[in-house]
């Protein structure tokens, strides 16, 4: 299975250096948000996309039908919790908070009410796991955030603590072949 996973446009709390990890909460893309992801459509001209996917933040799905448009794709864009940013417990907080409770250790750090990066891998790879076992075939469109695309990293062979020190620019896209 092949996987193009695409971080979200900018968003608005993305400027405003706050935390949103509740869905619930609309932050959109901002304007500059929206222009890179019209631009990110140019890396992804020509790739036979079989399944479209993002989590279910606004930001995410947003990027995902400005991709989904620009490449003339009329695929269904299924929004999947697994792909949620990770979980904090901080939502409306400083992304400082945040980063001085997981710098020591990135990797098995947990916010009180939130996942760990270990964590985050678990509940990614049960939906990438899925999807493989559903179509193994497939070339999937993911838009999701940074945490998560890294945690697929992890699960692809990066060592962990580098992936969660590690960082993906707005609509940046990171592939690789599934096979669990």
């Amino acid at each position: 299975m092949k996987l193009y996973l695409v971080r979200h446009g900018e968003s608005e709390a993305n400027v405003a250096g706050c935390i949103n990890d509740d869905p619930a909460r609309p932050v959109n893309l901002t304007e500059r948000g929206r222009r890179q992801a019209r631009e990110a459509v140019a890396g992804l001209m020509g790739v036979a996309f079989t399944r479209a996917y993002s989590s279910r933040f606004p930001r995410a799905r947003q990027t995902a039908e400005i991709l989904l448009a620009g490449l003339g794709l009329d695929l269904p864009l299924i929004q999947d919790a697994r792909l949620d940013e990770r979980h904090s417990g901080l939502d409306g907080q400083p992304v400082e908070v945040f980063n001085g409770l997981v710098r020591p250790d990135p990797v098995h750090a947990r916010p009180e009410k939130g996942e760990s990066f270990l964590e985050q891998m678990q509940r990614v790879r049960a939906f990438l796991d899925q999807l493989r076992a559903e179509d193994p075939a497939a070339t999937v469109l993911v838009v999701s955030h940074e945490n998560p695309i890294l945690a697929v990293s992890a699960l692809a062979g990066r060592d962990p603590e580098s992936a969660a020190r590690g960082g993906i620019g707005n609509c940046e896209c990171f592939c690789l072949d599934w096979n669990g």
